[in-house]
């Protein structure tokens, strides 16, 4: 234990050593066009101060973190939303998600009456009903009226054509057309007090009670019934002569709530959007300074800045909607990404859609302290990602790469493998990009050399430790943050922002359609979706 906090303490001194030893060495990128302001406005200090307030944010948690499902983890939340408040006017919006391991505290209950006579249910895949997966706890112990939606209760339609409306009753909703994630969303809109799937009676496994998942951002209580049970429900409900209610009781563990938050500017078009991502959380173990307190600032500042440029009369507003998303549980396998890619892909609402989002551009570890300057190699997405997010992703790349090299800044490929939130969207078929300082990697001593050659200063880090020593450990405080790093990849992803938003047609520019059907030539392509957002608990984190 001594050992420990005595490395500790020496990571911490040479981490303050480091950041202190690189100010006085700020480089400011030069500007590649006349009318470029973002990246010259962006202010170090600014981002300095918001990683401050995160560090207060974890010191004052019991086990000095921002973990999820830590008080540190919620007030992250409530530092980020109340500084994109007082600093923008974007439109600001939370979401919560639930993640946890579903599990039942006891068999669910089911007891319907119909004309005075009750009839307890059995419960089983091969009885009456079963429980559905990510549904909330409820007890009702008193009689509830029961309610068919018509149809199959896709469309906000069938649901008020109901009668009686479905507020606060029990409703039953047939198999078919939709996803049950889409009719649980319905549900929890029209304000049930529980949700009854049953059965459409088809030949295979249309008969019986079924296994189905409603999504883990679901707050509705569902139970899924068999075909005879669920019709002969829906034939009382539907009769004026006969009186049909159920009691029933779902009790679940529960599961921990995470929210995402996004901030949208209110002008430049929504089906346009360009999406600067970063993650929220740290991992149990420290307070996530770098990973990713720097993402977090960075993408603070970003929005601050280009707020207060919009309001001046000499910025050129962008065609394009910008919105900077602050993802949660990233550090548990994506969740906050794959989350909100996952609700995109089935929204209607113009500007949610996932065909509405042109790039998503990632922020994850921006100031580690043995850094490189590392770009998201669009050449390497997994063979899976579809052929019309590759030649975008590929041209920012280039894009990094050209303000790199245009001023003299040395820079490494950074394996483009999924592991960070751009992964959800890149393959739901969304251009991707990004930077990264480094994370476990060792710094090799062919970029020491290459860095200290082109930087100067002895700014070219040591060989043979981690880029980020302080990865995943209690170390990993601002003393951990590289400023000089952190500085020009701050700088760098402005410039990125900048310049998309000031293409005249951006869309053509990242998904140029002959570049995309020679992708689909090359190679036989299977679209990597996000259907059901349980499949990727398990993916691996930054």
């Amino acid at each position: 234990m001594r050992t420990m906090l005595f490395i500790g303490i020496i990571f911490g001194i040479i981490g303050l050593i480091s950041a202190m030893s690189v100010n006085k060495d700020r480089i400011e990128l030069s500007k590649q066009s006349a009318n470029e302001q973002l990246a010259p406005s962006m202010k170090i200090d600014e981002v300095m101060n918001h990683l401050n307030e995160l560090q207060k944010i974890a010191m004052a948690t019991t086990g000095k973190n921002r973990a999820v499902g830590t008080i540190g983890f919620n007030n992250t939340l409530d530092y980020i939303e109340n500084s994109l408040t007082a600093n923008t006017n974007f439109k600001v919006f939370r979401r919560y998600f639930k993640r946890g391991t579903f599990s039942l505290q006891r068999n669910p209950t089911l007891i319907s009456t119909i004309n005075g006579v009750a009839k307890t249910h059995t419960y089983s895949t091969s009885g009456e009903f079963y429980h559905v997966q990510y549904s909330t706890s409820v007890t009702l112990n008193e009689n509830v009226l029961l309610t068919a939606i018509p149809n199959l209760g896709c469309s906000d339609e069938d649901w008020l054509a109901a009668r009686p409306p479905p507020a606060g009753l029990v409703v039953l909703v047939k198999r078919g057309d939709c996803t049950f994630v889409e009719k649980a969303r319905l549900a929890e809109k029209y304000k049930v007090a529980a949700l009854l799937f049953y059965n459409n009676g088809q030949a295979g496994d249309g008969s019986q009670p079924i296994y189905v998942n409603i999504g883990t951002g679901s707050n509705i209580p569902a139970l899924f019934l068999s075909n005879t049970l669920g019709t002969t429900l829906v034939n009382a409900a539907n009769d004026p002569s006969r009186m049909a209610t159920v009691r029933l009781t779902i009790a679940t563990a529960p599961l921990v709530p995470i929210g995402n938050i996004c901030a949208a500017t209110l002008t430049g078009d929504p089906t346009q959007t360009i999406l600067i991502g970063s993650h929220t959380d740290s991992v149990p173990a420290g307070p996530g300074i770098n990973d990713n307190g720097s993402g977090t600032a960075v993408n603070l500042a970003l929005a601050a800045t280009l707020y207060r440029l919009m309001q001046t009369s000499t910025y050129d507003a962008y065609k394009y909607r910008v919105q900077f998303c602050f993802w949660g549980g990233e550090e548990l396998g994506l969740l906050g990404s794959a989350f909100h890619a996952a609700e995109a892909k089935t929204s209607t609402v113009v500007g949610e859609r996932i065909s509405d989002y042109l790039i998503n551009i990632n922020l994850d570890m921006v100031g580690s302290p043995n850094f490189i300057f590392g770009i998201y190699d669009g050449r390497t997405a997994p063979s899976n990602t579809p052929a019309a997010a590759r030649p975008g992703s590929l041209k920012i790349s280039t894009l990094f790469q050209t303000l790199f090299n245009q001023n003299s800044l040395p820079w490494d490929h950074s394996a483009f493998d999924g592991r960070s939130d751009y992964g959800p969207f890149l393959a739901a078929g969304v251009v991707a990009g990004g930077l990264f300082t480094g994370a476990d990697a060792l710094k090799t001593v062919e970029q020491r050399n290459r860095y200290n050659s082109m930087l100067g200063s002895n700014l070219g880090g040591t060989s043979g430790i981690r880029q980020d020593r302080c990865y995943h450990l209690a170390c990993d405080t601002t003393t951990n943050i590289n400023q000089f790093a952190l500085d020009i990849m701050m700088q760098a992803a402005a410039y990125s922002v900048e310049s998309m938003g000031q293409q005249s047609d951006l869309k053509s520019w990242l998904y140029p359609a002959r570049e995309i059907q020679e992708f689909n030539k090359q190679t036989q392509q299977t679209k990597y979706e996000y259907n059901n957002i349980n499949e990727y608990f398990g993916m691996p984190y930054s």
